[in-house]
């Protein structure tokens, strides 16, 4: 079995569990006081703005949510670097690093759909390390770091033991640019969704990530997500005795944008339809013309 990115980060960052138990700690309640600012927020946006590229969103929820984070996280952990999604990159990146999401689901927030999540993971080395995920209108928080385990709220929780493709429950998303890239994930889609109970769409990388630690679903599989989308969730599926990689199997890097993750039985199974569905091999295609038809 292969190591795990979490067990090799908690390790080359030389941090025993007392001092991983206190930053698991830190990062759980980080998360969990963003969820509580997005739900101020909720129902009542007075700022709803395009960031350039088609569905990508802010509104004034991301931004007050992401204030209260890392005003938190500064006051606790002022030696830690930030990578944050609005805010961008303070402090050196390599060493531990935070990376906050600190509305993941812009889009389902806007619209009043109940997925969107906090998310505050830690990094050593860009090796994710161990991370917390507040959900807020389920009152769920998944959170984990090394030699403690992963958790939703208080119960511990583990990957599903699913074996086999025709009794599983996938979820995936789509890129902004899938409009304009080949590489969209389309074909993907259709495969699985035809030899599977189904594949959802919740629209938040760490809420599908958090659900694939828990069981709830049994594999994930994205392209084009950022380091504040995977951090948390990459390692709560890890801690939770799953399995994380990039599409080829390859080691999971959380910057270029790549993940599966499944339960250990389950993982390799999609690794094989992935390398026999996917025509194409991430690089920048042209758009394709696409005709918008009206009603």
């Amino acid at each position: 079995m292969k190591q795990q990115l979490t067990t090799t980060a908690a390790f080359e960052a030389s941090l025993e569990e007392a001092r991983l138990s206190q930053l698991v700690s830190i990062a759980r309640r980080a998360a969990e006081e963003g969820g509580a600012e997005l739900m101020r927020h909720y129902g009542r946006l007075s700022l709803i703005e395009n960031k350039g590229r088609a569905g990508d969103l802010i509104t004034n929820a991301d931004l007050a949510a992401e204030r209260v984070v890392l005003d938190f996280l500064a006051k606790e952990t002022p030696d830690i670097a930030v990578l944050a999604e609005e805010s961008g990159a303070i402090g050196a990146q390599d060493g531990l690093r935070w990376c906050v999401d600190p509305l993941d689901g812009t889009t389902n927030f806007a619209h009043g759909y109940p997925f969107f999540a906090t998310s505050i993971g830690l990094t050593f080395n860009q090796k994710p390390l161990l991370g917390a995920i507040a959900i807020p209108l389920l009152g769920e928080t998944y959170w984990g770091a090394p030699g403690i385990g992963a958790f939703c709220n208080e119960r511990a929780i583990k990957t599903s033991s699913c074996e086999h493709l025709g009794e599983s429950l996938l979820v995936t998303g789509f890129g902004y640019d899938r409009c304009s890239q080949l590489d969209n994930n389309y074909a993907e889609f259709c495969w699985f969704t035809h030899r599977t109970r189904g594949v959802r769409r919740s629209g938040a990388a760490s809420v599908d990530l958090a659900f694939v630690a828990a069981g709830r679903q049994d594999g994930y599989w994205e392209r084009g997500l950022s380091p504040w989308d995977l951090a948390a969730g990459v390692a709560l599926v890890e801690l939770a005795g799953g399995c994380v990689s990039g599409y080829e199997g390859e080691v999971c890097q959380i910057n270029n944008g790549r993940v599966v993750a499944a339960g250990p039985s389950l993982h390799p199974i999609i690794l094989n339809v992935l390398a026999q569905v996917s025509p194409l091999s991430g690089e920048a295609f042209g758009a394709p013309e696409i005709t918008v038809m009206g009603s």
